[in-house]
């Protein structure tokens, strides 16, 4: 895809104006990076706080009385257990229980919901939510609900680390901390209507901010003079992936299930019309193969996606291992000081303490299996957690 065709968040200009290295991202001209660099910008998120132009993610609104009955069909959520203000994370999945898409689901009023689903998979989505509309009236006695995209006339900017609810309360006079924990509320920030969720995607603690489009360059501002740095989607990978939080096209796809992905508490089948029920309760009832595991590197080496694991050899006649999995996602972590990675093992292989060997350009180097997130940050003990 060219320059000319990609599109543009409203923060398009002010990126490019930092200096920011720019780069296709799921049909997009994003920032990938801005001259201080990635470790920089992780650095700022752990330490303080940084901000990321997430104004490519979808955002769609439905609205109306069959809403809630709708989305039961299309997502592994319980919708009638979303209080208003609350937000639930979830699978899109398809009729054999494979992830189309995860995405987080806001209920915003009785019958209003947001729903938030990653650029790459626009089309797709969008698709299979058009394709499952039938067989809603014998849910609910009012199916009737409307659809409404609103990516491209808002922009959405994500401000994380251990500052950032404090640079937000000081642009909502202290209104912000209010809202807690994978809540959603409305209020101005710096005179900017705008919708706050307390969610991301770093593993730290802020805000995703949703505000009119024309609106989006102004907050940028105000955020980055109150401290916050601009981080672009490199950091945000290296960040993601400290916090052992998956990324689908690499860690999730429609071949892969939530049970082996290790999430079957987001697996939620037993909703009326469920496209996924059955294939997901059959699939809960049955012993996985193969596990989705993070593992250090112990020998010098980065891991990437794609990269086959092996089993540690057992002999020494010179005999190739095995191989046992694959990685999904890796990078150096600045944080944890090392390579870090997940991949899917045989279940087998899969144990916390096990050692496997990843293969880095035709070397084999040893890593260990941990637990997951690498990195968890210390719990605020304030009244807003």
């Amino acid at each position: 895809m060219t320059d000319e065709k990609l599109k543009k968040t409203a923060l398009h200009a002010t990126h490019v104006a930092a200096g920011a290295r720019m780069v296709p991202f799921s049909g997009w001209d994003m920032p990938v990076q801005y001259p201080a660099g990635i470790i920089a910008e992780v650095n700022a998120v752990r330490n303080s706080a940084g901000i990321f132009d997430v104004s490519h993610m979808q955002r769609l609104i439905f609205e109306g009385p069959g809403t809630e009955a709708y989305l039961g069909i299309i997502l592994s959520a319980n919708m009638p257990a979303i209080k208003i203000g609350r937000s639930k994370y979830n699978f899109i999945c398809n009729e054999r229980g494979g992830i189309i898409d995860d995405a987080l689901v806001y209920r915003t009023a009785e019958h209003r919901y947001l729903l938030v689903i990653n650029a790459g998979n626009t089309t797709v989505d969008r698709r299979w939510l058009e394709a499952h509309k039938s067989g809603l009236a014998a849910l609910t006695k009012d199916p009737e609900f409307s659809v409404s995209i609103v990516t491209d006339e808002t922009a959405m900017i994500a401000i994380q680390g251990p500052s950032a609810v404090a640079i937000v309360d000081g642009l909502t006079g202290g209104e912000a901390s209010k809202i807690r924990k994978f809540r959603i509320g409305r209020m101005h920030v710096a005179g900017i209507d705008a919708t706050l969720a307390r969610t991301g995607y770093t593993g730290e603690d802020g805000f995703e901010i949703i505000v009119p489009a024309e609106q989006g360059l102004k907050l940028w501002s105000l955020l980055k003079d109150a401290g916050a740095v601009e981080c672009g989607l490199g950091a945000r990978d290296v960040l993601r992936l400290e916090a052992g939080l998956p990324l689908h096209g690499n860690d999730l796809s429609t071949g892969t299930n939530p049970f082996e992905a290790g999430f079957d508490r987001f697996a939620y089948f037993e909703g009326p019309g469920c496209i996924a029920a059955d294939a997901l309760r059959r699939i809960s009832k049955t012993e996985q193969k193969r596990q989705l595991v993070g593992f250090k590197m112990i020998g010098r080496g980065i891991p990437r996606a794609g990269l086959k694991i092996f089993a540690p050899s057992a002999n020494t006649d010179g005999e190739k291992p095995n191989v046992i999995g694959t990685v999904t996602s890796g990078t150096h972590s600045p944080t944890v000081d090392g390579g870090i990675g997940m991949g899917y093992v045989e279940k087998k292989y899969a144990d916390t303490g096990s050692h496997i060997v990843i293969d880095v350009r035709g070397r084999p180097i040893e890593a260990e299996i941990v637990e997951m997130p690498f990195y968890k940050r210390e719990q605020a003990a304030d009244s807003a957690v």
